[in-house]
């Protein structure tokens, strides 16, 4: 009896489908409609050079952004003299963000690629990994968090960084949405909110002002289980920011930012 060894395509074909929905949510016609959501001008002047700041304190000069989305952080980045890998799952936000780039001058070093399989598609180590923009709360299955912080902590060089973000979910499902849509999705001709609020998922809807009409399902992370999760991961430090403000009271910030250095090893 002969064994046949697992395609790497059918490995990943078998993986929960749950983490996989975003790829059927970032169409075409979305994608191409994304950046009226986050306003890049608008969103450089409100976030400021927190990013880049952190970044710059801690030495970093190569960066994995593991979800490049349109390229707003890769090509900040980018102008700052940082050295940056721009990876993401979908190849509609890749082609995107390519095309972006090169309107401003830039040629991004894009990877197509599955967090969960993150070693396998990227070589080498990095000084730091960013994954911004809500992008972890696609994630819908605990195995698939853990598995995708372990990825991302072996790809950090020792004294790296993780910054990751998530939006304050914890208000959302305890007192519900309200959001000042000022630091991260900055457009002003599109209406961006929840229409159905659960434990175990949060569905937005994203209303343009030509009448189109999308949705994410999202993982409502709470901020104290994400916590839970980057110390189990190994991470030995780590500080949250609301809304980029060091001090703040728990129900006030739309965004969580979590700072993570890796252990020393």
């Amino acid at each position: 009896m002969h064994s046949v060894k697992e395609s790497d395509k059918e490995r990943k074909d078998k993986a929960s489908s749950g983490s996989d929905q975003y790829l059927h949510e970032y169409g075409d016609a979305f994608v191409k409609k994304w950046d009226e959501l986050i306003d890049w001008e608008k969103r450089t002047i409100n976030e400021g050079s927190f990013f880049l700041d952190t970044l710059k304190k801690r030495g970093i000069k190569d960066i994995l952004d593991v979800a490049t989305g349109t390229g707003f952080h890769s090509v900040r980045l980018l102008k700052e003299g940082f050295k940056v890998v721009s990876a993401d799952g979908s190849a509609n936000m890749l082609v995107q963000a390519f095309s972006n780039a090169l309107e401003k001058g830039y040629v991004l070093n894009t990877v197509h690629t599955d967090w969960r399989w993150l070693s396998q598609d990227i070589q080498g180590e990095y000084d730091a990994i960013i994954c911004l923009g809500n992008s972890f709360t696609h994630l819908f299955y605990e195995k698939d968090r853990r598995r995708v912080l372990s990825e991302f902590y072996s790809k950090l060089r020792p004294n790296g960084t993780l910054i990751l973000d998530q939006r304050n979910y914890d208000t959302i499902l305890d007192h519900g949405y309200i959001s000042k849509h000022k630091y991260y999705y900055c457009g002003q001709d599109v209406v961006a909110k929840p229409i159905e609020i659960r434990d175990d998922s949060v569905r937005f809807e994203y209303r343009f002002s030509d009448q189109s009409v999308f949705h994410l399902d999202m993982f409502p992370l709470r901020k104290d289980y994400m916590l839970k999760l980057l110390y189990e991961a190994g991470f030995g430090k780590v500080e949250t920011f609301g809304d980029f403000q060091e001090t703040f009271r728990e129900e006030e910030p739309d965004f969580f930012i979590h700072i993570a250095d890796k252990a020393l090893e």
